[in-house]
Formats: structure tokens, sequence, C-alpha cells
């Protein structure tokens, strides 16, 4: 599955996690794919399936 970057970092801000917000949108790519980079979201306690942006995808 893939996710859009600006919802993990909406996400994030939105909890006031402002520097995990900025650590991320400086290493992940736009497009984030969760068989690559999912284990960083589950340690940022985030559920992919509540930040999905297309659920065709």
């Amino acid at each position: 599955m893939i996710i859009a970057k600006a919802a993990v970092l909406a996400a994030l801000r939105e909890r006031g996690q402002y520097d995990r917000a900025d650590f991320v949108d400086r290493e992940l790519p736009e497009r984030i794919d969760l068989d690559r980079h999912g284990g960083l979201l589950a340690m940022l306690r985030l559920d992919p399936a509540t930040l999905t942006d297309d659920p065709s995808e």
C-alpha cells in the first residue's frame, strides 16, 4: 500500500509532534511504501489505515 507523506505529516502535526514531522519530511519520499517504511510508521504509532489518501490503493 502507498500513502502520501502529507497525510503522515498532518497526523504528526495534529498531535503536536513537529520535530518528528520535520524528520519524516526530510527522510521519506512523497509517496510512502508501507512495505519499505511500515516499521517507521509503527514506531510513530500511526495506523496506515487512517492515513490512506486513496481507497483504491
